[in-house]
């Protein structure tokens, strides 16, 4: 199965606010973060998952995510939102995004 990559993709996900700006504790701008725990598709050592699995994090939450919590479900449950919450945001973006490939 061949890997979904597109820079224009990522670029419209990281245009978008934060996933958990309506926490109003977001901080820097917005990244396009890969999910830990891809929807579609599958994460190994030292390779991302696919550009599918892609959710806009701002520069706080991001370095959040990945440096003190390592885990999304967890992530998530912190801000009181359901764990599967970045998997639903990642699908939302790939099924409206205009540079997806069916």
């Amino acid at each position: 199965m061949e890997r979904f990559k597109s820079k224009k993709h990522l670029e419209l996900v990281a245009y978008h606010k934060c996933c958990l700006s309506h926490t109003n504790t977001c901080g820097g701008g917005v990244q396009a973060h890969h999910l830990l725990k891809p929807w579609s598709g599958k994460r190994g050592m030292g390779m991302k998952a696919d550009d599918k699995n892609a959710i806009p994090l701002c520069y706080k939450h991001h370095a959040e995510l990945h440096d003190k919590i390592g885990d999304e479900h967890k992530f998530f449950m912190k801000y009181n939102l359901p764990s599967y919450y970045g998997e639903l945001v990642a699908v939302w973006f790939w099924y409206m995004s205009p540079h997806r490939s069916i």
